[in-house]
């Protein structure tokens, strides 16, 4: 048995991913440093509150130079990253920054965004739901089928779970392992139980 419920998101996260290079690592840490001012101004005129912001410690390598296609010995610069991470409860704020934020590179900040994640926070209670009517459809199925034989559904013999599927409320993805799409603000969960009943 199966059943499906359409939930929508009350959580979303944003990773944008500065990136600059610089002839010294200390040459780029500041600069990465100097993008801050104008990336926290655009997300509070966005609505976005300072708690909600997530600065990841800064991530660099060294780039050597190369002759005839070998890499040598010698620094030609080091480049440097860093994540930035914003949560917030209000999903369509979210949605609208990551389609709006490429503005800033008029501002000559370097940077990608990672695709927006979007999530449902009560999906334990859903699931509880969602397995209880799954269990009530497999008993509706089974009836339907023994109708025509005269015989009836008798007890419940052994119940198994199947793994759930959180997806689009469109597709018709579905894997063995289940699937956790967090690409859209609305999803529909579904839950699959396999009960075998005793036949009398």
């Amino acid at each position: 048995g199966s059943a499906s419920k359409i939930v929508k998101s009350d959580r979303a996260k944003l990773s944008i991913m500065l990136e600059i290079r610089g002839k010294t690592q200390k040459e780029a840490y500041q600069n990465i440093k100097s993008f801050h001012p104008e990336i926290y101004k655009y997300l509070e005129k966005k609505g976005i509150d300072k708690k909600d912001i997530d600065v990841k410690p800064i991530n660099g390598y060294y780039n050597y130079k190369s002759i005839n296609g070998y890499l040598t010995s010698e620094i030609l610069d080091y480049s440097a990253n860093q994540y930035i991470d914003i949560t917030s409860n209000n999903v369509e704020k979210i949605k609208e920054i990551s389609t709006d934020i490429q503005t800033l590179t008029d501002k000559g900040i370097n940077f990608h965004t990672e695709r927006p994640e979007f999530f449902y926070s009560d999906l334990a209670s859903v699931k509880i739901e969602l397995l209880k009517k799954a269990s009530k459809d497999a008993k509706e199925r089974a009836k339907s089928m023994l109708s025509a034989t005269g015989s009836k559904v008798g007890k419940v013999k052994q119940v198994k779970m199947g793994v759930f599927q959180i997806t689009p409320p469109d597709s018709t993805d579905v894997s063995d392992y289940g699937v956790n799409d967090t690409s859209t603000i609305e999803k529909k969960v579904t839950a699959v139980a396999n009960v075998v009943f005793n036949v009398k």
